[in-house]
């Protein structure tokens, strides 16, 4: 059984112990920081999603700086969503030795009419609004690449770090990117960072632009994810949230923000979106809850 597992399982025997004293309980409140905080080595400099990549023993360095707008195409992976934006890839940065690895490729996204060379008044917007995204993207990937190479002078430890991008399958008048990051470094953190345009107005909507004025779309969306964190734990006792818990009630679950990562799936569900230990421990990994229509479908614009 999975380590994290093994011990979230003591844990909660040991919560369930009623005669626990004031002592007890707070040594079991450190103890169970401690193991949340295991798979967090720096968070703020861990990044985010699992793609798994050892290192190898046969030194080779690569590193491709910004590249041109050619070479970019040439590397493209040319996904179109609604045939207005494109994804290439801007950055390919990689390293290897025997205690080192980095595979970091940093998107970029195109207005299609954009790339082509003509700007209509149609995609100013949009042009404006993935230039802003790129910005976003290019400071994040640049202090994941500064930080790798700093630790990379340490002779002593092993780090992988991993960069990729995925579009996701979203509605016709909606383009999602996902940055999804990882970095192993004895443990594993990750996390993912979610960029989703209007394409209808070529501006980046947040989760609050979904809804009318005045709705509580927040407390809806809350109850319904703590709903199907409880489903989800009835069914398998694999999965575990933050949830109801008496002994350490600052843990737990109480409801999303508007900062809360979201997109849009195939069928215009909102999808919620946490990264690894947000709502749950480290084991889980990144966790989603789709949203059914009925929830939200009165307050939906």
């Amino acid at each position: 059984m999975n380590k994290d597992k093994e011990l979230l399982l003591q844990l909660n025997q040991e919560y369930e112990q009623k005669n626990m004293s004031k002592e007890q309980v707070e040594l079991m409140k450190k103890r169970i920081q401690d193991a949340k905080n295991e798979k967090r080595v720096n968070r703020t400099s861990a990044i985010k999603k699992a793609v798994i990549a050892s290192a190898a023993a046969a030194a080779v360095f690569v590193l491709l700086p910004n590249t041109s707008q050619d070479i970019a195409y040439a590397m493209s992976n040319l996904p179109i969503v609604g045939g207005l934006v494109k994804v290439v890839t801007f950055r390919d940065y990689k390293y290897e030795d025997e205690r080192h690895n980095a595979d970091i490729k940093v998107p970029e996204l195109k207005p299609e009419d954009a790339a082509a060379g003509t700007e209509t008044e149609q995609t100013s917007p949009l042009k404006k609004t993935t230039e802003e995204i790129n910005q976003e993207i290019r400071e994040i990937t640049d202090r994941i690449v500064t930080e790798f190479e700093e630790n990379a002078k340490d002779q002593e430890g092993y780090q992988d770090v991993i960069v990729t991008s995925e579009v996701l399958s979203t509605g016709e008048n909606y383009f999602t990117l996902k940055l999804i990051c990882y970095q192993g470094a004895g443990s594993g953190a990750e996390w993912d960072y979610y960029y989703t345009i209007d394409l209808t107005t070529g501006e980046r909507i947040a989760l609050a632009d979904l809804f009318a004025d005045g709705s509580d779309y927040i407390a809806a969306i809350s109850e319904e994810i703590k709903k199907q964190m409880k489903a989800r734990m009835e069914e398998d006792e694999d999965q575990y949230y933050w949830l109801d818990n008496k002994d350490v009630p600052e843990w737990n679950f109480q409801a999303i923000t508007d900062e809360t990562s979201f997109y849009l799936n195939e069928k215009n569900n909102i999808v919620i979106c946490f990264n690894e230990g947000d709502v749950a421990p480290m084991y889980m990994g990144c966790v989603e809850f789709e949203i059914p229509d009925e929830v939200v479908r009165d307050m939906r614009k």
